[in-house]
């Protein structure tokens, strides 16, 4: 009884096949769904893609390009971004006299995170709150408004 065997090249050729449809069916990455703000966090700077948005779902997609962690706290208010009361340690923006709505507090150098939140018409302002990091200049506005 002869056996028949497929040569090598069949058979890389099913592989390679089998490896193209399982990628092909993979799921893609999760789009965040709701209004994208793109910010990147640098040693004493964070650049935001816009300063509008609409109300509704905001999806702040923060990049840290920064050799270090930075936090990032995004709250509600009308103070011009670079006014905000310092704290008792004279060193970052006193978050208790604050209308904190979330924050992000610890981001890792190099790491990406989103914050999604469902925010309503008015001002925000987002900063890093790490000691002198706001007094350095790390800090933003978004405004959420209607069209």
């Amino acid at each position: 009884m002869e056996v028949r065997t497929w040569p090598r090249t069949a058979w890389l050729t099913i592989v390679g096949a089998c490896l193209t449809l399982l990628w092909a069916c993979s799921p893609a990455p999760a789009t965040p769904s709701g209004h994208v703000v793109d910010l990147t966090l640098k040693d004493f700077d964070i650049t935001a893609s816009t300063t509008r948005t609409d109300p509704g779902k905001v999806v702040f997609h923060v990049t840290n390009d920064a050799p270090v962690t930075h936090e990032f706290v995004v709250v509600r208010t009308d103070l011009p971004d670079d006014q905000l009361p310092i704290g008792s340690d004279g060193l970052s923006a006193d978050e208790e006299r604050l209308d904190v709505v979330d924050e992000i507090p610890d981001l890792p150098a190099g790491a990406v995170q989103d914050l999604t939140l469902d925010l309503a018409a008015g001002r925000y302002v987002f900063f890093c709150n790490l000691e002198g990091h706001y007094l350095g200049g790390m800090h933003g506005t978004v405004v959420v408004a209607g069209a």
